[in-house]
C-alpha cells in the first residue's frame, strides 16, 4: 500500500512525529480514528518496552498489532446442523448475490448439499442471477415473483430444505440501506423466522462490504449487527487499489470476524481471509 510506504520510506527514528503520521496514515487507509489510536498507543508501548530502533522492528511490531486484532473470533464456517443456514445481508451494489453463488458453488465442491433461497425480492434480475449460481453447482433454488413477501420465501426455503435433506441452505437477501429502518425490520423478521423454524441451528449471517466504502462501511455494520446478529464479514472487491482497512475498524470495533475476501469475478477469487497475509499486503 503506497500510503505506508511513504510513512517508512521517510523513516528516520521513532519520535512523536513519525507516531503523528503513523495515525494519519491508518486513518487514511480506513482503520478509523479510534482503531487508529488504539494501534498506535499500543506500538509506542511496544517501542518503549523493547526498545526498538530500526525500520524493520517497528514495521514487525506493527504487522503483530493489526494480526492480532484480526485473529480475533472463529474464521471459519460453522455449519455443522442439517440443515445449516447462511444469509447474506449487505447495502446494494456490494455483491452479495455473486458472492452467495460462489459459496454454493465452494460447498458443493466439498461434497454438501446446499439449496438457495432467492430472498431478494426487490431487485428484477436478483432471482434470475441467483438461478444462474444454481445452475452451476447443480443446486436446486427455492424463488417467487418480483415482490414477494421475503420472509415468506424464506420460510418455504426453510421448509424445503427440512424436507430434502439440505446440508446448507444459502439465503440472498436484498440490498437494504443501513440508514432505511424499514427495510432493516424486515431483516429483523428474517432472522426470528430463521430463529423460530431452525432452533439450535447452525446459522452464519455474513455482511458483505464494498473495499472502497471508507468509513461507511462501519455505520453499516453497525446497523446490520442491531437487525441481525453477524458472524462475519466478507469484504469483496479488494483488488491493488482497494484500501481495505475498513475491515481492521470492524474487527476491532465490533468483534466480528473477517471469513472471505472477494479479489475478482471468478468463482476462485473468492478466498478464506488469511489476516497475515493481509497485513504483509498492506504493510
Amino acid at each position: 500500500m503506497g500510503l505506508f510506504n511513504k510513512i517508512f520510506s521517510s523513516f528516520k527514528k521513532i519520535d512523536d512525529e513519525f507516531f503523528d503520521g503513523l495515525e494519519e496514515t491508518l486513518i487514511l487507509a480506513d482503520v478509523g480514528v479510534a482503531t487508529s489510536t488504539e494501534i498506535v498507543e499500543r506500538l509506542r508501548e511496544i517501542c518503549k518496552r523493547d526498545k526498538l530502533k530500526d525500520e524493520s522492528e517497528v514495521t514487525n511490531a506493527l504487522k503483530g498489532i493489526i494480526t492480532e486484532i484480526l485473529e480475533r473470533g472463529d474464521r471459519a464456517l460453522k455449519l455443522d446442523s442439517k440443515p445449516s443456514i447462511i444469509l447474506m445481508v449487505g447495502v446494494n451494489g456490494v455483491g452479495k448475490t455473486t458472492t452467495l453463488g460462489k459459496l454454493s458453488l465452494m460447498l458443493k465442491n466439498q461434497g454438501k448439499q446446499v439449496l438457495l433461497c432467492a430472498g431478494d425480492t426487490f431487485r428484477a434480475a436478483a432471482a434470475e442471477q441467483l438461478t444462474i449460481w444454481a445452475e452451476r453447482a447443480q443446486a436446486q433454488i427455492i424463488k417467487q415473483g418480483e415482490g414477494a413477501d421475503a420472509a415468506a420465501v424464506v420460510f418455504d426455503a426453510i421448509s424445503a430444505a427440512k424436507a430434502r435433506g439440505t446440508d446448507v441452505l444459502l439465503c440472498d437477501t436484498a440490498g437494504r440501506l443501513h440508514n432505511k429502518q424499514n427495510l432493516l425490520n424486515e431483516l429483523s423478521k428474517i432472522s426470528r423466522i430463521i430463529d423460530r423454524e431452525l432452533p439450535g441451528h447452525d446459522r452464519e449471517t455474513l455482511l458483505v462490504i464494498d473495499a472502497t466504502t471508507g468509513q461507511n462501511g462501519l455505520e453499516q455494520a453497525r446497523k446490520f449487527c442491531e437487525a441481525a446478529l453477524l458472524t462475519g464479514v466478507v469484504l469483496t472487491k479488494l483488488d491493488g487499489t482497494a484500501k481495505g482497512g475498513i475491515v481492521v475498524a470492524v474487527a476491532d470495533t465490533l468483534g466480528v470476524p473477517v471469513k472471505y475476501i472477494g479479489v475478482g469475478e471468478k468463482v476462485e477469487d473468492l478466498k478464506p481471509f488469511d489476516p497475515r497475509a493481509f497485513v504483509d499486503e498492506i504493510l
